[in-house]
């Protein structure tokens, strides 16, 4: 068994083995760098990308302003964040349920940043995992110091670069121009809101590595409740591979298994755990360590698969079915939240508001023997466009007074307004009525709102 010093070396002042993984050449790292990559391109042109004058995606908690692929949300749609969250929630679920950290090695920004970005950079300075050892091991002089000075220079600028990408997200792209070639006296804040994200992104990529999937991320630690035996993940079918142990090729032995003990699958390992130890909550389900196997069985005439996509009971029990109960019902709450989550952002109003009576105000009796209340709505456009609008009440016994002359509220805006609801005094009924406000726009109520008239009955 490949010890851990063949990918690690022990950090004297902090005690940490520090991982040096071996370069990994395969099929599955082939389309692994497909995905990886063209996520990068999506995550970069994203919020450069518009749709009807709106970015792609923004999450502007400054403003309390959300974009999502063109459509404008606001806090008054938190309904729908909590169905897109409960969508999010079932689809780790669904797929770690059946498909382990699928995610964690193919699609986490984390890992495609680390194992496609920085570490290549790594091999390309500093040279291979036991090159890499060896500098770390030799004593600080010109060279060691030249390479690592390099290193953490590209490391800082690339940091900057995804700096300032994730920001665009949080601010909008123009936002972060006008930081960028402005003076920095104007923008002091956003100068320190970069920094940070710079930093912060230099600290991950450069320092704690792995230990963001093994330690940090809570993702991991729920794969150990989510995981049973029919899930499949990346796995060492031990019934082929045990005994191992050291063989020559075209050597048959009925008493060995095919694993060799070569120790690749520990050395390509990027949370260096040695997969043959079984599931394990630090495995990102990469497939570095599959690439390596195929690689030395076919170099020894022997089936390839020996760490592959299984699942417990398939390595348990050959043959076996699999039940997709758990599976099913997962998919059918997902598709439940999906269409209930469509069906709110499809059904949504263009205009939107808050409406609520006039504090400090009560009922007010006219010498025209009607009685009134003072209301006021807070009206937002959540449409692209410009948009007309009239209010009218509901209810045919009360009539709408506007105090103002409000009639279009453009792309984007908050207006604030006041009205009145008028109604005779021998209409009144019952001290509180509830009553219904509609927002009529090009002809059509777009929005119907509720709230309470207050006044004696009787007068």
């Amino acid at each position: 068994m490949a010890h851990s010093t063949d990918i690690a070396v022990k950090d004297k002042k902090t005690k940490r083995n520090w991982i040096y993984a071996k370069k990994v050449t395969g099929p599955l790292f082939t389309y692994r760098q497909y995905i990886g990559y063209l996520l990068l391109c999506l995550l970069i042109i994203t919020p450069f990308t518009k749709i009807g004058g709106e970015p792609l995606l923004l999450f502007n908690v400054i403003e309390r302003r959300f974009v999502v692929f063109g459509m404008v949300f606001y806090p008054q749609d938190l309904h729908i964040f909590v169905f897109g969250m409960l969508i999010a929630m079932v689809c780790i679920v669904l797929f770690t349920v059946v498909y382990g950290r699928v995610w964690c090695g193919w699609a986490c920004p984390q890992t495609i940043f680390m194992e496609l970005v920085f570490r290549r950079i790594e091999y390309w300075i500093e040279g291979d995992a036991h090159q890499q050892q060896h500098l770390a091991q030799q004593p600080l002089d010109g060279r060691k110091m030249l390479k690592k000075v390099i290193k953490h220079g590209v490391f800082l600028v690339i940091s900057f670069f995804i700096a300032n990408i994730f920001l665009a997200y949080i601010i909008g792209v123009q936002s972060l121009i006008n930081i960028i070639t402005d003076p920095i006296n104007q923008h002091i804040s956003g100068l320190i809101a970069i920094s940070i994200f710079t930093l912060v992104f230099y600290a991950v990529f450069a320092y704690a590595r792995e230990l963001v999937c093994t330690t940090i991320c809570p993702y991991g630690r729920l794969q150990g409740v989510l995981l049973d035996e029919q899930s499949i993940t990346v796995a060492y079918n031990h019934k082929r591979g045990e005994p191992r142990g050291k063989r020559k090729r075209g050597q048959t032995e009925p008493q060995q298994g095919d694993c060799v003990d070569c120790g690749l699958c520990v050395q390509v390992c990027p949370t260096g755990i040695d997969i043959r130890n079984g599931i394990q909550l630090e495995c990102v389900n990469c497939t570095a360590c599959i690439d390596a196997c195929d690689a030395v069985m076919q170099k020894i005439g022997r089936p390839t698969r020996l760490i592959g996509f299984y699942s417990t009971k398939d390595i348990e029990e050959v043959g076996s079915k699999r039940n997709y109960t758990r599976t099913i019902a997962y998919s059918a709450v997902l598709l439940v939240l999906l269409i209930t989550c469509g069906w709110l952002i499809f059904s949504r109003s263009i205009l939107d508001g808050t409406l609520l009576r006039a504090n400090g105000t009560s009922y007010i009796f006219r010498d025209d023997g009607t009685v009134t209340n003072l209301y006021n709505l807070e009206l937002i456009n959540k449409s692209p466009n410009t948009l007309p609008f009239a209010l009218e009440s509901a209810n045919g016994d009360f009539r709408l007074q506007t105090v103002g002359n409000i009639r279009e509220i453009k792309k984007d805006e908050t207006v604030h307004l006041s009205f009145f609801l008028v109604i005779p005094k021998n209409k009144i009924h019952h001290y509180k009525t509830d009553v219904k406000v509609k927002i009529v726009s090009a002809n059509k109520v777009v929005k119907q709102m509720k709230t309470t008239f207050v006044a004696p009955v009787g007068g």
